[in-house]
């Protein structure tokens, strides 16, 4: 998917050679999977952008809201971050009001994570605008498209089958 075919006539025009493709690179689905992401993630980004938070905020508060009780631990391993990483992170959702920690029950220094109701209705807020994108794409596609995409997005994860 080229935006601008560079010409190839040699002319002193400034332009570059089109470069030659190479066998086997799907160029095509690279660049839609790059503007797809820049486009899914836009609509958060501003909302994110009103409160100080970036991407990195997005997706703590995203596993957090899924799967409320997870562990720091069971957080780390889901978005393969080092803890330093998401230290700064997680304390900033901590200390806005958006999540809320709990020592564990059979290990205290366990840390189980929730998100506090304005946690909750920031996630919501987020994701709304993801859906509503991935609602109309999928309209698109017909009846199977959805399990179609959940089974091609799945088969792209490193580790699946």
């Amino acid at each position: 998917m080229r935006h601008a075919q560079a010409k190839t006539s040699g002319s002193d025009t400034g332009t570059k050679p089109a470069l030659p493709e190479r066998a086997g690179l799907d160029y095509e689905l690279i660049e839609l999977f790059f503007f797809a992401y820049r486009d899914f993630t836009s609509d958060p980004d501003v909302i994110l952008e009103k409160r100080g938070f970036g991407r990195a905020h997005h997706r703590v508060l995203h596993f957090v809201d899924r799967e409320p009780g997870m562990t720091v631990a069971d957080l780390l391993e889901t978005l393969k971050i080092t803890k330093q990483s998401l230290a700064r992170v997680l304390k900033q959702l901590i200390d806005g009001g958006y999540i809320h920690q709990v020592a564990g029950p059979e290990d205290r220094r366990q840390r189980m994570l929730y998100t506090t109701h304005e946690g909750k209705a920031l996630a919501k807020a987020l994701a709304e605008p993801q859906s509503k994108r991935i609602a109309d794409a999928l309209a698109k596609l017909g009846p199977e498209g959805r399990d179609t995409v959940r089974r091609f997005l799945a088969s792209m994860k490193t580790g699946s089958v």
